[in-house]
């Protein structure tokens, strides 16, 4: 007897363990979808029909290693610069702080550049993973290594602009090359290093630079753009992807069964990353954002999911869904989720 109700005690823990977990996933949106899917972003390799679009974005993020390096070890001019402002009639100062500066903006150049590929691989994988006839689990599920694509952007845009915030010398650095540029073109000088940084190319990476987090404001912008030249698209297809990838990222972290197929440590950095990348995504693009009652994505769980985790690996990504987002602070966001992100 005692044995049999043991067994009975250990069958109804499990049930209740496993009505847990399906809780969870049915939680995830209002979206009728089956089971979670695991998103394999470590091993997930194209399909035969994800090639094409597979193909070009590998070529963009290809790069994006590169211009992470590149922005982790960018130093700036500023001595240089300080230098030449100080001693404004030594000549040998200024040519030195030129020389200095040119090559910093040419590097700036290229990063510039290189977000504007990265959102043309953006708009190419919306279109994949909304698509008609699938709903978002369905291209999930079908289409993983283009789900890790987009997952490998937002990973890269929210390094990259973490990288951005904490070095005031990009600014500084552009800033004085502007300067330079405007003084000598009032005394009828043209510098060798215009040829390849023009007024038109400065005034837009002027505009990129200033913002404080370029490549989330660039991929922001090009959903939306994706959105609204899309009439035949309804919102709800790009907005359901994202809630869903975000849904799905959050049960992988929350959820020991998922957690435990990660085989690389940096795996639950990377899903924290995506999922506060799609996250912010959704609530620039939808018309009453991420953190309304109406929303899909389940706020309280991802912010929760974050805080369990170590404070050093996940300040960025609080402070990225505080600073970067639409709607946090309108009046349709809960007294109880502003709270927790304070």
């Amino acid at each position: 007897m005692f044995s049999w109700c043991v067994g009975v005690s250990l069958c109804c823990v499990w049930c209740l363990r496993l009505m847990g977990n399906l809780l969870k996933v049915l939680a995830c949106s209002e979206l009728e979808h089956g089971p979670i899917v695991f998103l394999d972003f470590e091993h997930a390799q194209p399909t035969e029909a994800e090639t094409a679009v597979w193909n070009q974005v590998s070529a963009v993020l290809e790069e994006a290693h590169g211009i992470l390096a590149e922005l982790q070890s960018y130093n700036g001019a500023g001595q240089e610069i300080r230098e030449a402002i100080q001693n404004p009639g030594d000549l040998q100062l200024q040519e030195k702080a030129w020389n200095a500066v040119c090559p910093l903006v040419a590097k700036l150049k290229r990063f510039y550049e290189f977000s504007l590929r990265l959102e043309n691989a953006l708009r190419s994988l919306l279109e994949a993973l909304t698509s008609p006839p699938y709903a978002p689990m369905q291209h999930l599920e079908r289409e993983q290594a283009l789900a890790k694509q987009f997952a490998e952007i937002l990973h890269f845009t929210l390094s990259f602009d973490e990288l951005k915030m904490t070095n005031p010398a990009i600014q500084n650095d552009f800033s004085y090359y502007r300067r330079t540029i405007s003084r000598n073109r009032l005394n009828n000088q043209q510098l060798e290093a215009e040829n390849e940084v023009n007024n038109e190319m400065a005034n837009r990476m002027s505009l990129f630079y200033a913002e404080a987090t370029p490549m989330l404001k660039t991929l922001s912008n090009a959903t939306t753009k994706f959105v609204s030249e899309n009439k035949t698209l309804p919102i709800e297809d790009t907005t359901d992807c994202l809630s869903t990838m975000a849904c799905v990222c959050r049960v992988m972290l929350e959820t020991p069964e998922y957690r435990c197929r990660f085989t690389n440590t940096d795996t639950m950095l990377f899903c924290m990353r995506v999922m506060v990348g799609v996250i912010i995504l959704y609530d620039h693009v939808h018309p009453v954002g991420a953190f309304a009652k109406t929303s899909k994505i389940d706020m309280k769980g991802c912010i929760k999911v974050l805080k369990e985790q170590p404070s050093n690996s996940v300040e960025g990504l609080l402070n990225a869904l505080r600073y970067t987002t639409r709607h946090l602070n309108d009046d349709s966001t809960s007294k109880q989720i502003r709270a927790l992100l304070q």
